[in-house]
């Protein structure tokens, strides 16, 4: 499809204000607007005037320089195949959205709209509190949210970067730096009424939180009427950095675990939904676990380490752990490396073929199965990993020589799970590793970091999230 570039100013002409007039108007807008995908160019001067102009597959560029009103993206509908883009530019100076003092005003606005990508914008929150950096309301699905850089937004824990207030479904949230907000991404309500369904959350970095680097709620049965996906849906959280190594909120009523995991409603539509939370970094908490979850999950090839506390907790919040598998993460925890407990009568939990360090390495209730893990304390890490350190610029969790290799182990249970036999890094797995990594060749890796982790060449499969 041909794509014509066309200014804002083409729709600043005219001026009418009569009836009478609408002709000579109608004549003004028809060479800006024809049948084709549009592309505008527009700058903090100009871009208000086209946001509720754009149709199906049309794109707004956004010139570099300073906006101070916001963007408003209300009732725009773009088609499968035909998505609404709003971008900044790709590389050079940004497009940086200011955020308000005015509390009513979130910086980003969405609000019932549908198969829309925001990207490669910067949001300045220059502290303010009580304001998102992107907020969505009403009804929205099919929204995609990638490469945003999104700083300051800290004045509370109640100030979110990425926050949906409604329900909310197919939503992509790809490549974004959320740092020192109060809480990084906060989908779904408090009261567990407006559900988040279906998103994939991947290849984020989220630093330095008060609160939550990220929280999806709990679910009440699904509210009727609002088009949300039928049958069992997915989540999929993968090839993330989640780190609470510095600003995190301290002392029982504040303190949060970097990621908390929500259940699904307990009955009727989206009962059997699952998280799949694979390949991800997460990084100290001093007053936390890095995970809790409780409903269904799957968490796998994941990094944790937690050099002033615990690491992953499977547990009772609003309501019980049900179908849980837990399989070949690497863990260093100075205090508990995997708890699981409160599990509900009739759902199986697993925890098989990890690799932990810590002081106590599991926690479990009784009717967990358990089997085929490494074991070993907090400091024996340093003799059996290539580089386990306090010092996270050397740090490197990647086994030594056949360190972690034992045995084949029995997959059968995690195949239906997407990218199940690649390790961390994407490598295709031989079945005799325990831990995050396919080890054996001394090959190259991405060392964890707090940047960006490259995301692997392992597609989702299809059928989990719907193609955008």
């Amino acid at each position: 499809m041909k794509t014509q570039m066309f200014s804002a100013d083409c729709f600043r002409k005219g001026g009418a204000k009569g009836l009478w007039q609408l002709l000579p108007m109608l004549a003004l807008l028809l060479p800006c607007y024809g049948v084709q995908a549009q592309v505008f160019s527009a700058g903090p001067a100009t871009y208000r005037s086209v946001l509720n102009l754009l149709k199906p597959g049309d794109t707004l560029s956004l010139q570099s320089g300073t906006y101070e009103n916001g963007l408003s993206i209300t009732r725009l509908h773009g088609r499968v195949g035909e998505p609404i883009t709003i971008t900044g530019p790709e590389e050079g100076f940004p497009a940086v959205f200011l955020g308000s003092r005015d509390k009513s005003r979130n910086t980003i606005q969405i609000k019932d709209s549908d198969y829309v990508i925001i990207r490669n914008l910067k949001l300045d929150g220059m502290g303010a509190a009580d304001i998102d950096a992107v907020n969505a309301r009403g009804i929205t699905h099919h929204i995609t949210i990638e490469n945003l850089k999104i700083l300051r937004y800290g004045g509370s824990q109640l100030t979110v970067g990425i926050a949906t207030r409604g329900p909310a479904w197919n939503w992509v949230i790809r490549k974004n730096l959320i740092v020192g907000a109060g809480t990084g991404m906060y989908l779904g309500s408090s009261n567990g009424a407006n559900p988040f369904v279906a998103g994939l959350i991947e290849g984020n970095v989220v630093l330095h939180t008060l609160g939550y680097n990220l929280q999806i709620k709990h679910q009440k049965p699904r509210p009727q009427g609002a088009g949300l996906p039928t049958g069992q849906n997915t989540t999929i959280i993968r090839h993330n950095v989640f780190s609470k190594a510095e600003n995190a909120a301290m002392g029982d009523q504040w303190a949060r675990p970097n990621v908390l995991l929500g259940h699904w409603p307990l009955r009727g539509e989206g009962q059997d939904d699952q998280y799949l939370v694979y390949g991800n970094f997460f990084y100290q908490n001093p007053s936390e676990a890095l995970f809790q979850g409780e409903g269904h999950i799957a968490f796998y090839n994941n990094l944790l380490v937690n050099d002033v506390g615990s690491a992953l907790n499977v547990q009772k919040h609003n309501d019980k752990p049900r179908r849980i598998d837990i399989f070949q993460n690497t863990i260093v925890a100075r205090n508990t490396g995997i708890k699981v407990r409160h599990g509900a009568a009739g759902y199986i939990q697993r925890v098989v073929a990890n690799a932990v360090f810590a002081s106590t390495p599991l926690r479990l209730a009784s009717l967990v199965r358990s089997r085929d893990n490494f074991l070993g304390t907090y400091r024996s890490a340093l003799s059996l990993l290539r580089g386990p350190q306090n010092d996270l610029g050397k740090l490197d969790l990647f086994p030594k020589s056949a360190s972690l290799r034992g045995l084949p182990i029995d997959m059968s249970p995690f195949m239906r799970f997407d990218n199940w036999n690649r390790d961390f890094d994407g490598v295709l797995r031989s079945g005799i590793y325990r831990g995050a990594y396919e080890g054996g060749a001394d090959r190259a890796a991405w060392f964890p970091r707090l940047e960006q982790k490259p995301l692997p060449d392992t597609p989702v499969r299809q059928g989990l999230i719907e193609d955008h």
